[in-house]
């Protein structure tokens, strides 16, 4: 159910500000690049922090999804990105390919994949508990955070609580696999009732405990985890810092635009 995977490398010791700080850097930059040339630097980083953290068991695990996106991706803005100007690749009826749709393709392919990678390094290195502390670290509302962190509680919670629900009737002899597909769908369909049940009740209960431990109150709120910050912290967010001005940089004198 979830990403993280227990581990000592230099993104693990990180504090986690730094590390949501690293991982927002490879977004922005990613964002604002247009060209294929200035999406391999990025994509060399995010596989070099993918090798250095032990996120290449989650890729692996993800390698469908990576796939999925790449193929999909580039597929999609090839057939679609229309004519250049000059003589297209291909040109059979309505399927019109030039060599300007082929690389901005790939500018995006690979655009979606740097995403996923620095959310799927981010994910590895960083706890629930972590995460919360980094938002509230950043100046996010603590209220806020504890929502936000709290949607990735509650996902495995409601998915365990589902698939009880289903081997229970399955023990009563329904069978979920009699069939087409739009048959088999119409069979889950009655699963979702105590399911929701159970998610509601769960909430009650969460929403009680929460306030008989004082949620509501107003004030400075107390730690238990502490991060203090050092050297690698410092040099971690200053090369955030730096990816994000040379990108910026490069995008405001049009050196990320794609080529016309």
């Amino acid at each position: 159910m979830y990403l993280y995977i227990d581990g000592a490398s230099w993104l693990h010791r990180c504090h986690p500000l730094m590390r949501m700080a690293a991982a927002s850097a490879l977004f922005v930059a990613a964002f604002l690049a247009d060209r294929v040339f200035w999406q391999l630097p990025l994509l060399a980083i995010a596989a070099v922090m993918v090798a250095t953290t032990g996120a290449a068991r989650n890729v692996w695990r993800l390698r469908v999804l990576f796939a999925a996106v790449f193929a999909m991706t580039f597929l999609v803005w090839a057939l679609f990105y229309g004519g250049d100007g000059e003589t297209p690749l291909v040109d059979v009826g309505p399927l019109l390919v030039s060599r300007a749709g082929i690389a901005f393709a790939l500018t995006m392919a690979l655009k979606l994949t740097v995403f996923l990678a620095a959310g799927t390094v981010f994910l590895t290195v960083t706890r629930v508990e972590e995460l919360a502390h980094a938002l509230t670290a950043a100046g996010l509302p603590f209220r806020i955070g504890f929502a936000i962190t709290l949607s990735f509680r509650l996902v495995p919670v409601f998915l365990d609580s589902a698939q009880k629900v289903v081997q229970a009737q399955r023990c009563r002899g329904y069978d979920f696999e009699r069939g087409g597909l739009l048959e088999r769908i119409r069979r889950y369909v009655p699963v979702l009732v105590p399911v929701f049940m159970g998610a509601l009740r769960q909430t009650d209960g969460l929403a009680m405990a929460l306030d008989a431990r004082g949620f509501q109150l107003d004030g400075q709120r107390t730690r238990y985890l502490h991060y203090p910050v050092t050297a690698v912290d410092v040099a971690t967010g200053a090369a955030s810092l730096l990816l994000v001005a040379v990108y910026t940089a490069l995008w405001w004198s049009g050196a990320l635009a794609p080529v016309a």
